[in-house]
């Protein structure tokens, strides 16, 4: 990958991450931190990196880079002293996607990925197996769980309604 396509690649793909990263995390900093370390990643060894398969590559990074934030700040955390703003959204919502917000956070964290970069992001099933390092099969099953369960819990919450 040349200089002129890694700008390329952050111009394109570095909202996109942001908000990927941003909604599983729930922290706007942390977020910025994640994304600022997967492009820098991406910089390093950008010798190596396929300008083709950049896009599932730097969402890979990306990916890899959100967790192993998430395990560190785990062994770190106090859990006497919570601080109730860092696991709060602080985006207006209306109440419909309040509900949609609240059935997501249900889901297992796999399928919460899964959907995400299908519905929100907009990849196709195999771009979604190569960031996360699935088979395409079991992307598709994990769809159409998640579906399934925000289905249900969505027309369970509009009954009582």
């Amino acid at each position: 990958m040349t200089t002129a396509e890694y700008n390329q690649c952050v111009e394109e793909f570095s909202d996109g991450v942001y908000r990927f990263i941003a909604h599983q995390m729930r922290n706007k900093e942390e977020a910025k931190d994640v994304v600022q370390d997967t492009f820098e990643k991406v910089w390093k060894n950008c010798s190596n990196v396929d300008f083709a398969r950049a896009k599932s590559y730097i969402f890979q990074i990306a990916h890899n880079a959100m967790i192993d934030k998430i395990r560190r700040d785990k062994r770190k955390g106090d859990f006497n002293e919570v601080k109730e703003s860092k696991y709060s959204v602080e985006y207006e919502y209306t109440d419909i996607e309040r509900l949609v917000r609240k059935a997501m956070e249900k889901l297992p964290d796999i399928q919460r990925e899964v959907i995400l970069l299908r519905d929100f992001e907009g990849y196709d099933y195999k771009e979604i197996g190569n960031i996360l390092n699935l088979s395409e099969s079991q992307v598709k099953v994990y769809i159409f769980r998640a579906r399934t369960y925000l289905k249900t819990q969505l027309m369970h919450l509009y009954n009582i309604i």
